[in-house]
């Protein structure tokens, strides 16, 4: 009314209501914060860029050469003529499936060791370098990344010793599921041989059966130490060979890039070290993996309560050096993959911003 007196405070115009205006209320909304949910996740990516990336790595590489890891296990465990032998072999008899019979184990099981062996490494490998330090004034891990730099003692005894720790720690976890992969893939041939004794039904009890219906078996028949079955040899094999696996792989990069003024993580560099830690490696630790391997296979074959004897690790007997050849081509390619793959996540972790 025109004599009357307006209490209420007028209210500036009001701008539409357009479809941006409406997007940057979201955005400044308490109930919508996306910027803070994704430095969370950026952050996350990063505090663990190890994990992540050892994880994705390995299932990528594991799946790619698990067939030759196959043929591996039964040239040492049985006899063939050579590897096409052993290939045309199992492809006539059990079929193309059987290349990747038992890969469920290795996936989860290689996976989850690698993810733990790459943390408990790097961990080990700065808390090394510390001591060394406090001991020496010099830190390993900074003479390693330092251009022009090559490889010492310093570095590689760091390097060797976080190895064989996270080798150590890992055979725990790592020996049942391995014994399962190897039962997987020479059941058919354990079940098929020519041997007779009491414990046949033993042996043929495990003929293509799957990862978890293994385990049950293992249990079953030697109890549930029995998943523990060659778990010394095991852990030789593991201490000594990721010792030298480490020690191998950032030695050979820091050569190949490092001390020609390049990046550690130069793509080639981080293929050829790869590829060379895991041929050094098996060809160190071979003979050990052999009497494993036949060891695991004599349990799995062997009731309950029977004692089977250990067999001797020769050296310098060719006969456990059968399959080297597809092992060393096999590591090959698996480590190539791996810390090509590994070496890029973690670029790609380390790029968010």
């Amino acid at each position: 009314m025109p004599g009357s007196q307006r209490h209420d405070r007028e209210l500036p115009p009001q701008p539409p209501q357009t479809l941006e205006n409406q997007n940057q209320s979201r955005r400044s909304s308490p109930m919508a914060p996306p910027s803070m949910e994704g430095d969370r996740f950026k952050r996350w990516m990063k505090t663990y860029r190890t994990e992540v990336a050892a994880s994705t790595s390995s299932i990528l590489s594991t799946f790619v050469a698990y067939p030759l890891d196959s043929v591996k296990t039964r040239m040492q465990a049985y006899k063939f003529r050579t590897f096409i032998d052993c290939v045309q072999h199992t492809y006539r008899t059990e079929g193309p499936k059987s290349f990747w019979r038992g890969s469920t184990a290795p996936l989860a099981s290689i996976t989850l060791v690698r993810t733990v062996s790459f943390s408990i490494y790097q961990k080990a490998k700065y808390t090394y370098s510390d001591w060394w330090e406090a001991s020496t004034g010099r830190a390993p891990l900074i003479d390693i990344n330092t251009r022009y730099s090559r490889p010492n003692l310093a570095t590689i005894s760091c390097f060797g010793a976080a190895g064989a720790t996270a080798g150590a720690a890992i055979t725990v976890i790592a020996c049942p599921f391995e014994l399962t992969k190897l039962s997987a893939q020479i059941s058919v041939l354990m079940a098929r041989s020519n041997t007779s004794s009491v414990d046949d039904a033993v042996r043929r009890s495990y003929e293509q059966l799957g990862t978890f219906k293994t385990a049950r078996n293992i249990t079953k028949h030697r109890g549930v130490m029995g998943l523990y079955s060659g778990f010394h040899l095991h852990l030789t094999r593991d201490t000594l060979g990721t010792a030298i696996y480490f020690m191998t792989y950032e030695s050979s990069k820091q050569l190949l890039a490092t001390s020609r003024g390049n990046s550690p993580t130069h793509p080639l560099a981080v293929v050829i070290a790869g590829g060379l830690c895991g041929l050094v490696s098996w060809a160190c630790i071979y003979p050990i993996d052999s009497a494993k391997s036949i060891y695991q296979r004599n349990c799995l074959t062997t009731g309950k309560g029977k004692v089977v004897k250990s067999p001797k690790i020769q050296f310098f007997n060719r006969r456990m050096y059968r399959g080297l050849g597809v092992s060393m081509a096999r590591s090959c390619v698996v480590n190539a993959i791996f810390f090509s793959s590994f070496e890029f996540i973690k670029k790609r972790i380390n790029a968010l911003d």
